[in-house]
């Protein structure tokens, strides 16, 4: 319920309102006397302030509810520690693509002149992990929410940081036209290079798409034709197999025939794509971004006998590949635009496409009696198509990752650019806090889950019934696995067995520890039918994630 601000409005109430307007129904964080006047302005907008336990926390759940609104988010932090605290998780927008307003309190600069207490340079901080850093003032308070709201959405989204000093807050603007300037329209290439894309795709025996973080971006804009849809209209009537990055999983769904799943943190699975995406003779890179790859897809395709077409939204400065032809423009438009006039031909008759499709399934079977992959798999069977699944970083994640299966996109949320340990628990919450009807699942492991157990007393609070899986094996399994590798003395990796359910049930949530599918499937059919969250505890052998990733 919005309720009505102060006329003249404050400064606060300028940059509120602005949010409001670009969708934004909730903000994340914890106050600091700094921010009371911005918390205020925002619940008067219309933007609920949910109090969390630790910033950084409070900064994914803000991810979380964009990656169901399509909104920006919102992280407010209090001057100093509070805005440091949330450093990580801005730096995980910057490179994980998301549009994160951080709302940070300061001491004004009058003020910072003689007085030394928490008083930082908190623009220096944020200035290399963010798109762009603003002090707001009460002269050009509309234009700076405008620029900040525009900047975190167009291109490639990221994060835009605002310092909000204190008395600027609560100082009245002078009422004006509020800054609105109007989105870019989308863009396809110019009639030449069209028509060389058009002659590569028409002479093409075994086109492949690869589809990555700009494509599942678009989607969200409603001005463009559904990415989805559209990509599936093109992979099916020129028959072109689809690979996708961890992060647009499901943009086509992965029970198609021509879906080859996620890509680019599994070896085992490197090793089935890679020869398939050498043999193509036109490679489509779709909103490809490389920042979510391994050096395996570095200079992954053969230039002069291979070609390939690039449609991004940004430059291609990362130099892990260089394409034949770069578009930046608009995804969905430009596919379409590309397939115009071109006639469908038969494409890999050799029978690859199953075959990679049976390979892959293959390589990371389901049908172990225990073990993470029968939790992944009895999790996926028992929760619904519709689930919504959140992944936290570690050797859990490239296995669930490639057998989870996306039906939709986003899905799966994860950290998959910067690989930031924490944040599985906190994108759950803000899903749920946004879509409450939905069924969401959240994938740690048990020393993820450790950083962020305080967050289940946000949960208790806000009444989620979101279920907490963790896989517990008292070691961070993925290091322990590279240091045996690399046949290095175990040091530093095993930690003690934790009664996780007992956590649960401490914060005022359901608790259940597993060790056999049965138990599993009886908790899984307990937590949907809960009024509150729930933590399976599935306790799993130490290396039992060797061979299978």
């Amino acid at each position: 319920m919005k309720d009505l601000p102060p006329n003249p409005p404050r400064a606060a109430d300028v940059l509120a309102a602005r949010l409001y307007d670009a969708g934004c129904r909730f903000a994340f964080g914890m106050p600091g006397g700094e921010v009371l006047t911005l918390i205020d302005a925002l619940e008067r907008a219309g933007i609920r302030f949910i109090l969390c336990k630790h910033e950084n926390a409070a900064a994914f759940m803000a991810e979380g509810a964009w990656h169901r609104t399509g909104a920006p988010g919102i992280l407010v932090a209090t001057v100093g520690p509070g805005a440091l605290n949330g450093v990580n998780a801005v730096a995980n927008a910057h490179q994980d693509r998301v549009p994160l307003i951080v709302l940070a309190g300061c001491v004004d600069a009058d003020e910072a002149q003689t007085y030394t207490h928490q008083v930082l340079d908190q623009t220096q901080v944020f200035r290399p992990i963010t798109k762009a850093t603003f002090t707001l003032n009460t002269g050009a308070a509309h234009v700076i929410a405008d620029k900040a709201v525009s900047i975190a959405l167009e291109g490639r989204p990221g994060p835009v940081h605002i310092d909000v000093p204190i008395t600027v807050a609560v100082t009245p603007v002078t009422p004006v036209i509020p800054a609105h300037r109007a989105s870019a329209e989308p863009m396809i290439p110019a009639p030449h290079t069209l028509s060389d894309m058009r002659d590569a795709l028409a002479r093409a025996e075994r086109p492949v798409l690869i589809v990555g973080v700009d494509a599942l971006n678009q989607n969200f804009d409603t001005r463009r034709k559904d990415m989805a849809a559209t990509l599936r209209t093109f992979a099916e009537t020129f028959n072109v197999p689809v690979i996708t990055t961890y992060k647009a999983k499901g943009l086509l769904p992965e029970d198609h025939p021509l879906s080859l799943g996620g890509a680019g943190l599994s070896p085992k699975a490197d090793e089935i794509l890679l020869p398939l995406v050498h043999r193509a003779d036109l490679i489509i890179g779709l909103g490809y971004d490389p920042i979510e790859m391994r050096t395996g897809w570095r200079d992954f395709y053969y230039p002069g006998i291979q070609t390939m077409i690039d449609i991004t939204a940004e430059p291609n400065h990362h130099y892990m590949h260089q394409a034949t032809t770069n578009v930046i423009g608009d995804c969905a438009a430009t596919l379409t635009a590309m397939a115009n006039g071109v006639t469908p031909r038969s494409t890999w008759t050799d029978g690859k496409i199953p075959a990679a499709k049976s390979d892959l399934a293959s390589a990371f079977p389901s049908d172990e009696d225990w073990g993470p992959a029968a939790i992944i798999d009895t999790c996926r069977n028992e929760l619904p198509r519709t689930a919504l699944a959140t992944a936290d970083s570690g050797a859990h994640r490239i296995l669930l990752s490639q057998m989870w299966e996306c039906y939709e996109a986003r899905g799966l949320m994860q950290s998959s650019a910067l690989c930031t340990m924490g944040c599985a628990i906190p994108l759950a919450m803000g899903a749920q806090v946004a879509d409450p009807e939905r069924t969401v699942v959240s994938f740690s492991g048990d020393a993820g889950f450790l950083m962020v157990a305080g967050e289940l007393s946000t949960a208790a609070e806000l009444g989620l019934n979101t279920i907490f899986v963790v896989f517990v094996d008292a070691s961070l399994a993925l290091i322990e696995l590279k240091q045996r590798q690399r046949q290095l003395t175990n040091a530093g990796v095993d930690f003690a067995k934790h009664d996780f359910a007992a956590m649960g049930r401490a914060f005022g949530g359901a608790g259940h520890t597993v060790t056999s599918r049965a138990e599993l499937k009886d908790a899984l059919a307990d937590a949907q039918t809960a009024d509150t969250f729930t933590v399976i505890a599935a306790v799993i052998d130490r290396g039992a994630y060797d061979g299978r990733i």
